[in-house]
């Protein structure tokens, strides 16, 4: 290898680590953290949460839950936003320097790590030289930073107000006020009267928190459904809420194992009080099942490159092939109109039509037997 291409190598390694490396870093902050969504999307900005049903991954990027199959419109994702309240221009009292600021209120709702800017525009009095401003605020709760910085260096100056939470407080965090907020802010040019209002809140809790449906039917009646899970009342568990622990008077290992001398969870998972948490795989849409963790969603034929030939999904390791398919790997059509001759018979009646290709008689031959060698 030559020294200019290992040099571009290089470079491609360098310029590719970097972004690998930060979305490594991102899935794993997203999957080690959260029980429900409102932990999830405050374990990291790039977490979201997939409120579908039936989802075996809830938090994870973006990426992550379209790759295991969540519906864009499951992705509970909030980013914040900004919005202008007043927008007409202020001006002091008649005895203080002559100074307008627009817009005059703002609100800003702050996902944490996720910041929101806003223009704001400054009109120096006409006789005043333009110079550089210094903006004070009053005080900032705590792990909110608000930042400034110059768009237009003339009149009117439009300087960028940035403002960014760290993170949530904590439940346990000695506060004076709430915890998420709104929380009333002001920005100030010194030396000038007219202030421009914020009023910041946190994004701490998932709109679908606040919507949660007790004794939901998908709970089995036994407990409520938050984002997409099951919160059970005890003595109740499972993902359904479908185990009563009661009526398990042994929570041993023993109760892990299919059988006496089968290995606890078939080898995929942990016994967790006499029940069976499968182990999560690498690729979020793959994932071991049952209550011994002996199913699996991937370990069916593949075709082409797709589990069972792109028609059919994987239960248990067998394909359970979509409509008009069949066969193991689900790459026989049961469609016939392939097979159809021009006198709209299937296969002239001289032979058979299987997976969507006739297999004719002898001695009769073609696409649809129409040939004959006599």
């Amino acid at each position: 290898m030559s020294v200019k291409l290992l040099g571009y190598l290089c470079l491609l390694l360098v310029a590719l680590c970097p972004s690998w490396a930060e979305e490594q870093q991102q899935q794993q902050q997203c999957l080690t953290s959260a029980n429900n969504c409102d932990e999830c999307i405050q374990s990291g900005p790039a977490c979201a949460w997939c409120t579908g049903p039936h989802s075996n991954t809830r938090c994870h990027t973006l990426k992550g839950l379209r790759r295991a199959g969540c519906r864009q419109s499951d992705m509970c994702n909030p980013q914040g936003t900004v919005q202008v309240v007043k927008n007409d221009s202020s001006t002091g009292p008649a005895n203080a320097k002559v100074l307008s600021l627009q817009p005059r209120e703002v609100s800003l709702r702050l996902r944490p790590g996720v910041s929101q800017s806003f223009p704001l525009t400054i009109t120096m009095p006409t006789d005043q030289p333009i110079t550089e401003l210094t903006m004070d605020t009053s005080p900032v709760p705590a792990g909110v930073n608000i930042t400034f910085s110059n768009i237009m260096n003339e009149n009117p100056l439009v300087v960028q107000v940035t403002v960014e939470a760290a993170n949530c407080p904590s439940e346990r965090d000695d506060l004076t006020q709430n915890r998420t907020g709104p929380w009333p802010v002001h920005i100030t040019p010194r030396g000038f009267a007219p202030s421009v209002k914020l009023d910041i809140t946190l994004e701490c809790q998932c709109d679908c928190t606040r919507n949660r449906e007790e004794n939901s039917p998908g709970c089995g009646g036994h407990g409520a459904l938050v984002c997409g899970q099951c919160e059970c009342r005890m003595p109740y568990t499972g993902q359904q809420c479908q185990r009563d622990t009661d009526s398990f008077p042994s929570r041993n290992e023993d109760s892990c194992r299919s059988g006496p001398n089968a290995p606890v969870c078939s080898g995929r998972g942990i016994c967790e009080e006499g029940f069976c948490v499968c182990n999560a795989r690498m690729i979020p849409v793959e994932r071991h099942s049952g209550q011994y963790c002996q199913c699996s969603n991937f370990d069916c034929p593949y075709h082409n490159g797709r589990i069972c030939g792109g028609h059919g999904r994987c239960e248990c390791g067998q394909c359970r092939c979509d409509d008009d398919w069949t066969g193991e790997d689900c790459i026989c059509t049961m469609e016939t109109a392939s097979c159809l001759s021009k006198n709209q018979k299937l296969c002239d009646d001289r032979g058979m039509c299987q997976c969507g290709v006739c297999e004719c008689e002898r001695p009769f031959q073609g696409r649809t037997c129409e040939d004959s060698p006599f």
